[in-house]
Order: structure tokens, then C-alpha cells, then sequence
């Protein structure tokens, strides 16, 4: 028996009470972290309440019971997402000027002497190390290292420091010229001395500051794909054909035995090519940007799933990228093909459901709860029909709706996911790492009640955790329409993962006849992704 609802909270009002107070304490830790910037500061204030400021609007009336319309909230990402960027470039100007230049120095020097522990008989003076006095043994020849310590200038970057690190030196000192100019000028000039034998990196160290990181060349370049790394990708490729195959077979033939009726298989190719043209629709958009910046990519690798038909597939960067402008591209290509092709599929599946026969393929309605964004669209799109218990949906419904599904999981700010290389180029490495145990925390708790979600945590944790390596140049942001694709994408995947409540379906007549006496295992589980559903039920049917 359920608690009445003065002895307790609601369940389903438990997801969005939690994206409520954690959209409200990220905008808290960024207000904490911009104070004492003056202008500069409310403004990049104002930017992030215009980023979260739908999501919050829309969580926050969802608990009393009221509900926005899905035009309007889109309306409301279309604008929020224009204030968002137009707010950027102002920020990029007012950066410009040389008072909030001197104090944004003065505030990273202040960091770095909070950051940066001094032994108590040494002055601060002593600690650094002059190149011109430095004699501590480097891993780099003599002769090599003079020759790079040649190639720093008052009008590039003004070397104070050297550390040995690893196989080569970092290099501390003052940027004097725009990062996505010393950098390639400084790798130029390394080439003209020493060849391709050392690789120039220009990243932010521990305190922010600029730092020049030579290696050799052997040691940062990513190791060479071998010929069984092909075989691997060809055999997984196949494998995931195979799977949505089955997939698509148990679409059609709920609780078949493929072994007892292979020949079922023919009957599932539409379905099977269509999810697989869409997942390799994703693949084929990364690879077409890395060709754009001549970069090498792995062979995909694709991972086949039984409750989905496939993952998708993860690759590795086989060269250095130039900047950080180049990974947020070759990283959104995918999302966005592959993404926008889902949604267009689905949505056509939709209409032509509007005029379906016996062909369609018959869906409860009830799974129709198990996604904010799918709700909407089919409660857009087919009307009072979703108050039915049961609908028949053109199969390009289903194909779409597992695309935006495995879309929504790869963007997922993990790793070297595409959320978590997005996120990286946008906001850089330590954001990125903080986001994205954040996210394997949620994706863990997922995991508990969803089968996808515990198949995908462990791929990602086996593969894909790492962050992707540095670009030559990571102190250069990608540009403010870039970073609003960003999030975008980020918040677009929200809806495809999050659940619609009992209280929003029914108010929406979604499995109207499901919502109505709903159990107590039913309620349990609503505050938490339910993708899992989508094959489970159609396998009891």
C-alpha cells in the first residue's frame, strides 16, 4: 500500500526536485567562482542563468502541477540559446580591454601563490628557476635542449621556468601574443632546429598559467593501429548487423526463438538496416570532419546490444589535433547526423502511424512514458491516440526512436564519449573530469534498475572513461555558437533519457489507462530512466 502523500514526497516528483537543486547548485559554484571579476563576472552570471534558465523554469512549475507546452519550451531553447551566444561575444570583448586583462592576471597569480606550497626557509624569489640558471639534469641531450630553449622570444612566449617531465621539459613563463599563433609559430620554429624528433604543446598548468610542454615525438604520438585491431572492428560490425537483426525480429515476433525460425530473419531487414544506416550514419559524419582537419582516426569499433540492436561505436584519435575547435567538430559531427536524422526518421514514423493498417507494428502505449521528449512528440504528433492502451506505429518509428536513444547515450558527458569530447573541448579537462564523474555517479545508480544502462555503464568504464589527449594548442576556446551547440546537444539528450512522471502522462492522456492505478513497484521506478522498458514489455507481449 502506498503512503498517503502528507507522510511522504511523491516518487515522481523525485528526478525533477533532484535536476531542480543540481541545475541551482551548479549556478551557485559558478557565481562562487567569478567573484570578484566585477563585470566581466555578472555577465558570464547572467550567460549561465540564460543556459539552465528553460530547464529550471520547466522542472520548477512541473512540482505544482504545471506543465509547458513543448513548443514553448522549445521556443524557449531557441532564445535562451541566442541570448546565450550573444552574451558571449560581449564577454570575448570585454575581455579585450586591458584593465579587466590586468586584473584577471593578478586574480590567476593570486591562485597560483594559494596553489603553489613555499617551504618556509626558502623566499619566494628562490623557487624559480631561470632557464639561464637551471642545472638540473634533464631526460632531453644538452644540445637539444638548448636548441629549444632557442626558439622562445619576448614576442611568442617568455620562458622563465624549466621542469623535466616525463621524456621531455615543460617550460613556465608569460604568453605574449595570441595562443592560436605562438603556438604553431613555436612548433614551426622547433621544426626548423630539430626535425620532427619533438612534438610543442602550449596547455594551461595546474594554475591556469600558460606552459609549453616539449616531448619527442615518439613518445606522445597515439601507437599505430594493428591489423588485428581491423580484424576486431570488422568482427564487431558484423556482430552488431547481427544483433539488429534480432533486434528487429523481436520487434516483429514477440518471444521468437530464432533458432526454431531463422527464416523470420528476412522479415526483420528493413528494420535492421534502417537502426544500422543510422548508427553508421553517425560513424561516417565523424570520419568526414576528421578528413576536413586531416586527421587519422581508428576503425570503429561498434558495440552490439540485444536490447537495442547496438551502442553505436567508439573510436581513437590516431594524430594530435591542432586545437580544441577540431575535437568539439570532429566530436559534434556525430550527435548531429546522427541525432538529427533519428529525430527526422521518428517523426516521419509518427505521421505515417496516423494512417497505419495491420502492418504497423503494435506498442503500448505505456512505453510511450519512458522518455519526456518521445512523449511529447507522439502526444504532438498522433493526438488522442496515445490514450490508447495499445498503438500501431510505423516501424520507423521504432528506428528512429532507437536512434535518439543511442544518440542520447553517447552524449553522455563521459570520457571520450561524444558528450565527454564535447565538454572537454568546450570547458577543457578539469570540467570535463569533474562532469564526468558526476555522470558515471548517475549512470551507476541507473544501472541498478535498467538493463541498457548497466550494459552501457560497463563499456563505458572498460573503454571510454579516459579523457581524450590534449590537442598541440588547449588554451584557444572553441567560439560561443560552437559552445552553444554544446549544450544544446547536452540538454536536447536530457528529455530522450528522462522518464515523463505518472502525474505529466496522465495529464498528457499517455497510457492514459496504465496511469490511472498505478503500482507500487510502478512508482518506484519512476524516478529513474525506464529505457530498459522498451524491450522488456514488447518480450512479455
Amino acid at each position: 500500500m502506498l503512503l498517503p502523500r502528507r507522510a511522504c514526497m511523491p516518487l515522481e516528483n523525485a528526478t525533477p526536485i533532484l535536476l531542480l537543486l543540481g541545475a541551482i547548485a551548479l549556478i551557485g559554484w559558478g557565481f562562487w567562482r567569478r567573484r570578484g571579476l566585477g563585470k566581466l563576472g555578472v555577465l558570464a552570471n547572467i550567460q549561465s542563468l540564460a543556459l539552465v534558465s528553460p530547464w529550471l523554469l520547466f522542472f520548477g512549475l512541473s512540482l505544482f502541477g504545471i506543465y509547458l507546452r513543448l513548443t514553448v519550451v522549445l521556443s524557449l531553447l531557441v532564445v535562451m540559446t541566442v541570448t546565450y551566444i550573444l552574451l558571449g561575444r560581449q564577454i570575448r570583448q570585454l575581455s579585450q580591454d586591458p584593465e579587466i586583462q590586468a586584473q584577471m592576471r593578478d586574480r590567476l597569480a593570486a591562485m597560483a601563490a594559494r596553489n603553489t606550497p613555499t617551504s618556509p626557509d626558502r623566499s619566494p624569489e628562490s623557487e624559480a628557476l631561470t632557464l639561464e640558471d637551471d642545472n638540473q639534469p634533464h631526460p632531453l641531450p644538452a644540445d637539444d635542449l638548448q636548441q629549444i630553449k632557442g626558439i622562445f622570444g619576448v614576442d611568442t612566449f617568455f620562458a622563465t621556468e624549466t621542469i623535466p617531465y616525463q621524456e621531455g621539459a615543460i617550460f613556465k613563463g608569460n604568453l605574449r601574443g595570441e595562443a592560436m599563433v605562438v603556438q604553431p609559430r613555436l612548433a614551426q620554429l622547433l621544426k626548423e632546429r630539430l626535425g620532427d624528433r619533438y612534438r610543442l604543446f602550449l596547455i594551461n598548468d595546474p594554475s591556469d598559467r600558460p606552459a609549453v610542454v616539449v616531448l619527442p615525438s615518439t613518445a606522445c604520438e597515439p601507437p599505430k593501429v594493428l591489423p588485428a585491431q581491423y580484424v576486431l572492428a570488422v568482427l564487431l560490425a558484423g556482430f552488431t548487423l547481427w544483433t539488429c537483426f534480432l533486434r528487429g525480429a523481436e520487434q516483429l515476433y514477440p518471444n521468437l526463438d530464432i533458432l526454431l525460425a531463422p527464416e523470420r530473419l528476412k522479415d526483420a531487414a528493413p528494420l535492421a538496416i534502417g537502426l544500422a544506416a543510422l548508427l553508421g550514419s553517425r560513424e561516417l559524419a565523424h570520419r568526414w570532419m576528421a578528413d576536413r582537419y586531416q586527421a587519422r582516426l581508428s576503425p570503429p569499433y561498434f558495440l552490439p546490444s540485444a536490447e537495442l540492436g547496438g551502442y553505436g561505436a567508439y573510436f581513437r584519435l590516431q594524430s594530435i589535433l591542432r586545437n580544441r575547435t577540431e575535437l568539439f567538430d570532429i566530436a559534434a559531427a556525430g550527435p548531429l547526423v546522427g541525432g538529427g536524422l533519428s529525430l527526422l526518421v521518428f517523426v516521419v514514423g509518427l505521421l505515417l502511424s496516423g494512417t497505419a493498417d495491420t502492418t504497423g507494428l503494435p506498442l503500448p502505449s505505456q512505453l510511450l512514458q519512458s522518455s519526456v521528449l518521445i512523449g511529447l512528440l507522439a502526444r504532438t504528433v498522433l493526438g488522442n491516440a496515445v490514450q490508447q492502451t495499445q498503438l500501431l506505429v510505423h516501424p520507423l518509428a521504432i528506428v528512429g526512436w532507437t536512434g535518439l536513444i543511442v544518440n542520447a547515450l553517447n552524449l553522455i558527458p563521459i570520457g571520450q564519449l561524444s558528450g565527454g569530447r564535447l565538454v572537454q573541448a568546450v570547458y577543457g579537462r578539469k570540467v570535463a573530469g569533474r562532469l564526468g564523474t558526476f555522470a558515471l555517479l548517475i549512470l551507476a545508480i541507473a544501472a541498478f534498475t535498467n538493463v541498457i544502462a548497466f550494459y552501457w555503464g560497463v563499456l563505458v568504464l572498460l573503454f571510454q572513461r579516459q579523457p581524450e589527449r590534449p590537442s598541440a594548442e588547449e588554451l584557444s576556446e572553441p567560439d560561443d555558437t560552437r559552445s552553444a551547440v554544446c549544450l544544446l546537444l547536452l540538454f536536447l539528450a536530457i528529455p530522450v533519457l528522462l522518464p515523463l512522471s505518472p502525474s505529466v502522462a496522465g495529464r498528457l492522456g499517455i497510457g492514459l489507462e496504465q496511469v490511472h492505478a498505478p503500482s507500487r513497484k510502478n512508482f518506484s521506478l519512476r524516478g529513474l530512466t525506464r529505457l530498459g522498458e522498451l524491450g522488456r514489455l514488447i518480450k512479455r507481449r
